[in-house]
């Protein structure tokens, strides 16, 4: 059984305290994350978000929850040795205890769209995990996704779908009765977590499939690329477009949809 890193904690406790563990307790409170006794599956990727979220954890169950029980999956959909590798370091300086499973889901969507696998792997990957959870008696499903991704998400929406729909904190599970996914990094910045990261010199390998290593560029990237560059001109541009989705004035939009159906502004004019 090993052991959370001591350093970790220390500099979640002060150094970070502010921008990631008050955050995470903020989104918890906030948005009513977890309850005491719950079963949070902790989805574990590689990457730097879930390790971060991991911590994260590890000091809530410690210090602010002990009525909660957390387990730290990951789902090896056919990353490369040395990904895993790099994990396995990485989850060791950690102190975490993980538990893995095997599954062919990367080779299944390269077969069935060997151009752009990731949109359908993403899918069969989310699948395999809320299946996974519920056979361990989770109720919850955590994953890292943070305060970038949200608004990312918000414009890649707005530009590409013509739709205004964000990335929620929580939402049940439509296929798998009980169980809720969660998202208690909400709040946090990924510029936060890189310099957390890097503190604590820890190596991310980013290239844990072979599409990744054919992939150029995305939507996503794109949006990387559009928010840092509104920064420059409004450093809180990023902060108004987070609240532009809790802050929707009905009476002012042309439509909306509820329950799948389509409402005009004139049905009410």
């Amino acid at each position: 059984m090993k052991k959370y890193n001591v350093k970790i904690s220390r500099s979640l406790n002060k150094r970070y305290k502010t921008k990631l563990l008050a955050k995470f307790l903020k989104a918890i409170d906030e948005y009513d994350l977890i309850k005491a006794g719950d079963k949070v599956c902790v989805a574990m990727s590689g990457g730097k978000d879930s390790l971060l979220l991991a911590a994260l954890f590890e000091e809530y169950k410690i210090h602010y929850n002990k009525n909660i029980d957390v387990i730290y999956l990951m789902m090896n959909s056919g990353f490369k040795p040395e990904f895993l590798e790099t994990h396995k370091k990485n989850i060791d300086k950690l102190g975490i205890n993980q538990i893995t499973y095997d599954s062919k889901v990367y080779e299944v969507a390269n077969k069935m769209n060997p151009k752009a696998p990731c949109f359908l792997c993403a899918r069969m990957r989310r699948g395999f995990l809320y299946s996974k959870a519920e056979e361990l008696g989770c109720n919850k499903l955590a994953l890292g996704h943070h305060f970038d991704d949200v608004i990312e998400t918000t414009l890649m929406n707005m530009f590409y779908t013509g739709t205004f729909k964000t990335m929620l904190p929580k939402v049940k599970s439509k296929n798998y009765q009980g169980l809720e996914l969660i998202r208690p990094m909400y709040l946090i910045k990924e510029k936060d977590i890189t310099n957390f990261i890097n503190y604590h010199d820890i190596k991310i390998n980013h290239k844990g499939c072979l599409f990744q290593e054919r992939e150029t560029n995305t939507k996503r990237k794109e949006m990387k690329v559009l928010i840092d560059k509104l920064r420059n001109i409004y450093k809180n541009i990023d902060i108004n477009i987070f609240r532009s989705a809790e802050n929707i004035n009905l009476d002012s939009v042309l439509g909306y949809i509820k329950d799948d159906k389509k409402i005009s502004y004139l049905d009410q004019y």
